[in-house]
């Protein structure tokens, strides 16, 4: 059994991740919400979902091989889904990234990858701290919560140049693939089995749902 002084270590470090979580995203959210300071946090976009894989990545208990082969698979497998939507457009739909995201190779932001990551983990160990004992039953709900994410983040998207779709219009073919991608993703997430992980993870999904729920509400779309 771990030591009382080592499981202290371990709370305040949570503790310490949860805070700069909630911290940058309120003040991206402020940034964003004000004209002028908006083209500034935009440029910031990639840095801070850096600095997010960096606070979940020392959160991760017993980081090893295994827990980075899973990365590099997510973030493979997240760019080669969205290399096809964008190229293709098989999955998604007709859509095409703007300079938010930055850092692009072959069309598709190399950030991208990193957050296909952040979100299967995030929604990963969320399930598994859950109550639902069945696997089948924990990678739907989890694949359904990042489809009610994507539907908020969907709004934003366009006016904040992450990505454009084609006219203007957001295709149902979009959720339907997000869905499919996600739980994908999950059954991946699944099959390491990592051992139970701190509450961290899922304080970034929580992050996420208000950020991007807030940006809607304060209709940051239409702030001139």
């Amino acid at each position: 059994m771990r030591s009382q002084k080592l499981l202290k270590e371990e709370s305040r470090k949570s503790k310490l991740s949860v805070f700069i979580i909630i911290l940058f995203h309120i003040v991206g959210l402020i940034g964003l919400s004000i004209p002028a300071t908006r083209s500034l946090f935009l440029y910031i976009v990639p840095f801070h979902l850096l600095l997010m894989l960096v606070v979940i990545v020392l959160n991760h208990n017993y980081i090893d091989g295994r827990f980075l082969i899973f990365i590099l698979i997510v973030f493979v497998l997240g760019f080669i889904a969205e290399w096809i939507g964008v190229h293709k457009h098989w999955l998604f739909g007709d859509y095409h990234y703007g300079k938010t995201l930055r850092f692009q190779l072959l069309e598709v932001p190399l950030i991208i990858g990193i957050n296909w990551f952040l979100l299967t983990y995030s929604a990963g160990v969320l399930m598994d701290r859950s109550r639902l004992k069945s696997m089948f039953f924990r990678i739907i709900t989890g694949a359904l919560l990042l489809v009610l994410l994507d539907v908020l983040i969907e709004a934003m998207a366009m006016c904040l140049d992450y990505w454009h779709w084609a006219n203007d219009v957001i295709p149902a073919k979009n959720y339907i693939c997000w869905f499919f991608a996600s739980a994908f993703m999950l059954f991946v997430f699944e099959l390491f089995r990592f051992k139970r992980q701190n509450i961290v993870a899922p304080a970034l999904l929580l992050a996420q749902f208000i950020f991007f729920g807030l940006l809607n509400l304060l209709a940051v779309c239409h702030l001139s």
